[in-house]
């Protein structure tokens, strides 16, 4: 049972952030799932895209009856994001695991750089 609980404590993590933020929840869930839950990195990235799907569809729900949620001006990005997602899906496979964290660390440092901005 203790092992369930530190996967329900990163899920809960993962979902507080995406529903604070409007988004982030697998900046959250990724170091989680690898420090705590003991997955490898290639595993906790995979998890962490397969949670945070429902995570993200369950924040829209919440935006849209809260009235801040303009569907016409997300298209152009679901669009992209879906291509994008496609794409990444793809070469996730085929990338080496020491490009895939610098990558992710950079893109967590950008991230938090625009936060202070």
């Amino acid at each position: 049972m203790q092992g369930k609980r530190r996967y329900w404590l990163a899920g809960g993590l993962a979902g507080a952030a995406n529903g604070f933020f409007g988004g982030g929840g697998g900046s959250v869930l990724v170091p989680l799932l690898t420090r705590c839950c003991g997955l490898d990195q290639r595993r906790a990235f995979a998890t962490s895209v397969a949670v945070i799907l429902p995570l993200c569809a369950l924040s829209v729900v919440i935006y849209f009856f809260r009235g801040g949620l303009d569907f016409m001006a997300a298209l152009p990005y679901l669009i992209g994001g879906a291509v994008g997602g496609w794409a990444g899906g793809k070469w996730f496979k085929g990338m080496r695991m020491t490009w895939l964290k610098r990558a992710f660390g950079l893109l967590l440092i950008y991230g938090g750089v625009r936060s202070f901005l």
